[in-house]
């Protein structure tokens, strides 16, 4: 009797869903230093004037249409320090937070003349801070329960409706800002005919390649995700949707961050003896050799988007300069491979290179977490958190508000890049303890709306963030390796819509 074999049909193979970025916009602007911008001549005060002349108007529409009809008839006073006692009115201004825990000058001078200052703080904030408002004309302090209940930073711009006190303080009974800036881009739906073909973007920050307890295996298992190697079917199909890759600063770990020697390397150290001061283990050639490694495996399979950040070796202050391309080796002849600034605009669109669909792009707004990290100091946590705080940055229209106050930043002079003057589709903060996303909306305005996403460091989680460019899904899967014994394998986690 003959057997007969019944041949299956061969699965299609699994295809990426083409993506392209478009160029900057005038709401997307480059964060790039150039011939024309760089100068070290100029005074810090002209970026706060910048800020306030160009966010005043935005912030004084709102107040107008808020307190319209609020009882007292309020008058708007053009310059702070000419309000009058007794007489409702509203102003508008820069925030300084006065803070006797902040940094100071003195600190700084102390460390040059050699005098070992104070181990820095976690935090500035304290009961006895006191809230400024400042324009040109002057400075008047703010107080009230509304005010020190507010979420503020020094540098956020504000309409505070009061009263002068005798004392000539302002007693404030309430704050308003600019608002959501105009959406960059309608929402326009992209014409998808299978949700499995959905393009969507993976995120990750803090790789930490190099640092005394390395991540080696969970990052290995991240290139055999990203490029379809590991897992199962089911996973392998979720890698396959994934088009392009952004490492949200901290991939490598900080400069002379001690290497973990294996057991036979401590042996043969502690049998020889150490001259004083001198230790091998602090310095190793080979943590950018083995990220370079890992960024061409996954570039030969996606473009890849990388942002410098907080431990990289990169300039410190913000905006960060791209990474030369060249320290990273054979993976810098690959175009898919793209040192960014941080922060970072990106204009994705569904399609190739040669036929992208402008109608459904999406805007994304990228920093690697210095920013929230910076502002999270100047308040009481909890309640407030990164996410609320990369929230409030979005009402405030501005990404860094205490830049240069105690967030180091370039000087500029003419215009000021760190202004939010369109919303973005997707707004990724790296650097974060742990995951969080939320859908941000204007009051009252459904069209204006941001997908905010505060992406942990892989290093201490084993996550990677994936986000959906069609609906603005989010979903995270996690890396983390329990142990050789358990088993590790990738584990998709909760989805948030």
């Amino acid at each position: 009797m003959s057997r007969i074999t019944r041949l299956t049909q061969p699965e299609a193979p699994l295809t990426r869903p083409p993506t392209t970025v478009l160029p900057p916009t005038p709401e997307t602007p480059s964060f790039l230093i150039t011939t024309a911008t760089k100068s070290y001549k100029h005074q810090y005060a002209n970026i706060y004037f910048l800020r306030l002349s160009h966010l005043r108007s935005s912030v004084l529409e709102k107040a107008r249409e808020r307190w319209a009809d609020a009882p007292g008839n309020p008058v708007y006073v053009s310059k702070v320090l000419e309000v009058q006692k007794s007489q409702l009115s509203y102003i508008v201004g820069t925030v300084y937070m006065d803070m006797p825990l902040k940094p100071n000058v003195l600190e700084d001078i102390a460390r040059d003349n050699s005098i070992p200052p104070p181990p820095p703080l976690p935090t500035f904030y304290s009961r006895d801070d006191r809230i400024m408002l400042e324009d040109e004309s002057g400075r008047i302090q703010l107080v009230g329960e509304r005010v020190a209940n507010a979420r503020l930073v020094t540098g956020v711009i504000i309409a505070a409706l009061g009263i002068e006190t005798p004392s000539g303080e302002f007693e404030v009974v309430d704050i308003c800002f600019a608002g959501l800036a105009p959406q960059v881009q309608q929402d326009v739906a992209m014409e998808v005919d299978d949700v499995s073909k959905d393009p969507w973007i993976a995120v990750v920050s803090g790789l930490d390649v190099g640092s005394a307890s390395p991540a080696d295996a969970p990052i290995q298992l991240l290139v055999e995700f990203l490029t379809g190697e590991g897992g199962g079917p089911a996973m392998q199909a979720r890698a396959a949707q994934i088009s392009r890759l952004i490492i949200a600063g901290d991939s490598l770990a900080p400069l002379g961050a001690p290497v973990k020697q294996d057991a036979f390397e401590d042996e043969k150290e502690s049998k020889k003896g150490r001259r004083y001061g001198y230790d091998t283990t602090s310095f190793s050639p080979h943590p950018t050799l083995s990220l370079s490694a890992h960024l061409l495996d996954i570039a030969r399979s996606m473009p890849v988007h990388l942002l410098p950040g907080a431990s990289d070796p990169s300039g410190a202050i913000l905006p960060q300069q791209p990474f030369p391309r060249a320290m990273f080796g054979a993976v810098s002849s690959y175009q898919s491979f793209v040192c960014e600034t941080n922060p970072t605009y990106l204009r994705i669109a569904p399609g190739s290179d040669e036929a992208p669909d402008d109608t459904a792009t999406r805007t994304l707004l990228i920093n690697s977490g210095q920013p929230v990290n910076d502002m999270l100091k100047y308040l009481a946590c909890p309640p407030n958190t990164p996410l609320s705080i990369a929230e409030s940055t979005l009402r405030w229209r501005h990404m860094a508000p205490t830049a240069p106050d105690t967030l180091w930043c370039h000087p500029y002079f003419n215009s000021e890049p760190f202004s939010i003057d369109g919303t973005p589709d997707i707004y990724i903060v790296g650097g974060q303890k742990q995951f969080g996303t939320k859908m941000v909306k204007d009051k009252g305005d459904d069209a204006k709306r941001c997908r905010v996403v505060a992406v942990p460091r892989f290093a201490e989680t084993g996550i990677v963030v994936l986000v959906n460019l069609r609906n603005l899904e989010v979903r995270c899967v996690n890396l983390h390796v329990g142990g050789a014994l358990a088993g590790p394998r990738p584990e998709e986690e909760t989805t948030r819509q």
